[in-house]
């Protein structure tokens, strides 16, 4: 095995250079989500925290509520977003074993406070969450839902694609997360009444970045070049071994974050490379499921080792696979391992959101001891296209000798 060989730990696609030849032009990606779910409107953003936080600006032209709930085991992008828009956050705590919320915990939580304004679902990891639950406690107090669809691209709750159940959903087109055009997001308006506050929220705060769009379009030719196996350990490892080396685990694994993010307008030729690739979007959906599921059909049997896989009546987009481990030392051994040959195993989140040092004083955290069970706990497995399937059976042999003692 080549020393560099590194698999992205995501799907994020490949880039086919073919692709901007082979489709006429006469739609463009907003049009194509638009088509695509089915909603009232669609809106291309700089991020998917750029779609979030123009979201509860627009909500505040809508309610004088200030408060809103989000997961205790998320991005710490989405209450980053939340306190830009000078909202009040407040984390329920999710499951032990799943990434969905502890309802009884929401409900408890929706029920004693009449100042929120939105709750955040987050179909985490591919999966969808429990809407009819969600709305059975949003309804009655006339709370707003935002569906964080970041990795849910194609995935299903009920024969409905995630990204319409809510009131709001925004996607994530950032690198590493199936379609991408380098850095952006997607905003999806799902009731047509607030369509035109979307709209005039954007004009009053989105402004074209000439200087940053050329930085971009720089790094999406990067990304064609550096996004494969022999090239990936460059952009990707090096760096994370940099950080880990100074001890500085939150920047190795990416996640040191402020609220000054970007929200500047995207051009039209980023917005041209989305529409050539989103007619692959089914396929290689598809071909994520197969890799996720020719996992899970030998590591179920694996005992020490929960998988975490798609409930009945949804279908999970499964960019990256969650393995939850009874032992915390055995994760850091597998992760160790399998990452010693540069396939891709790696982890959601590394804490809590409760637990990043720059949230602590910002953000209300009253109970998340669950998000803090799963963090210690999970390991991710790879679902990107170019692992081979002696590599997923590489690691299946990993797995087994480990939770096997031999």
């Amino acid at each position: 095995m080549p020393i560099f060989k590194e698999i992205p730990p995501t799907s994020g696609w490949k880039f086919n250079a073919k692709d901007l030849f082979l489709r006429p032009a006469t739609l463009n990606l907003e049009e194509d989500f638009k088509n695509y779910l089915g909603v009232s409107d669609v809106f291309v953003t700089y991020s998917g925290t750029a779609a979030l936080y123009l979201i509860f600006e627009s909500l505040k032209k809508i309610s004088s509520k200030k408060t809103v709930v989000i997961p205790s085991y998320t991005c710490p992008l989405v209450a980053l977003a939340a306190l830009k828009a000078g909202l009040h956050v407040k984390v329920c705590d999710i499951n032990r074993d799943s990434f969905d919320f502890n309802y009884d915990r929401l409900k408890a939580l929706c029920s004693a406070d009449n100042d929120i304004l939105a709750i955040v679902a987050i179909h985490l990891a591919g999966m969808a969450v429990d809407f009819d639950r969600i709305k059975e406690i949003t309804e009655p107090h006339k709370i707003f839902t935002i569906e964080d669809c970041a990795h849910a691209l194609g995935a299903k709750y009920k024969e409905k694609k995630c990204g319409t159940l809510g009131d709001f959903s925004f996607f994530s087109l950032c690198r590493g997360k199936g379609l991408t055009i380098y850095e952006g997001g997607v905003l999806a308006v799902n009731t047509k009444e607030y369509s035109s506050i979307v709209e005039s929220t954007i004009k009053e705060t989105i402004h074209r970045n000439y200087f940053s769009e050329a930085v971009k379009i720089i790094e999406l030719v990067g990304y064609w070049i550096f996004y494969r196996p022999l090239l990936f350990w460059f952009v990707f490892k090096l760096p994370q071994a940099f950080w880990n080396i100074g001890k500085n685990a939150t920047k190795a694994f990416g996640e040191e974050y402020d609220a000054d993010f970007d929200t500047h307008a995207v051009s039209g030729f980023r917005k041209f490379i989305g529409h050539q690739s989103f007619y692959r979007l089914e396929k290689e959906i598809s071909r994520q499921r197969e890799r996720a599921l020719s996992y899970i059909k030998v590591l179920s049997a694996i005992k020490g080792i929960k998988i975490l896989q798609e409930s009945p009546n949804t279908y999970a987009a499964y960019p990256f696979l969650v393995v939850l481990f009874d032992d915390v030392e055995k994760r850091e051994e597998a992760l160790k391992k399998i990452n010693n040959y540069g396939l891709g195993a790696s982890i959601v989140y590394l804490n809590s959101i409760c637990d990043y040092d720059y949230l602590k004083n910002a953000i209300d955290c009253v109970f998340c001891e669950n998000a803090r069970s799963l963090a210690r706990r999970q390991l991710t497995l790879s679902t990107n296209s170019f692992l081979k399937t002696k590599d997923i059976e590489f690691v299946v042999d990993v797995l087994k000798e480990l939770m096997n003692g031999r």
